[in-house]
């Protein structure tokens, strides 16, 4: 499966938060497109509609595992889709930013 490590995005790359409803209000990366696994099928179209068109998609959940499984989905139907090794654990221990929907900070869930 292909994966990339956190330290390898940039600002600007397109990420896909698969977390929960909870898990995202606690805290997320800016800019992510939050759709939680558990609707990804039926909200599929708001992903194509919002990723770039030649673009990859970096899908991320807290650890890794949700977001592998839509990485293989996505693959499977075409997209340059790479998961997020280690998720938003890794990316909040890395420093990186995560913030709640009114731009305060936030935690991972």
């Amino acid at each position: 499966m292909p994966t990339v490590e956190v330290s390898d995005l940039k600002d600007g790359d397109f990420l896909l938060d698969v977390r929960e409803d909870d898990e995202w209000q606690a805290g997320h990366a800016a800019g992510a497109l939050h759709i939680p696994i558990s609707d990804f099928v039926a909200r599929y179209g708001e992903l194509t509609e919002a990723a770039p068109q030649d673009g990859r998609v970096h899908v991320i959940c807290r650890s890794g595992g949700r977001s592998a499984q839509v990485t293989m989905y996505l693959a499977q139907q075409g997209i340059d889709a790479v998961n997020v090794d280690g998720g938003m654990q890794v990316w909040q221990a890395a420093g990186r930013p995560v913030i709640t929907d009114d731009g305060k900070p936030g935690f991972v869930l």
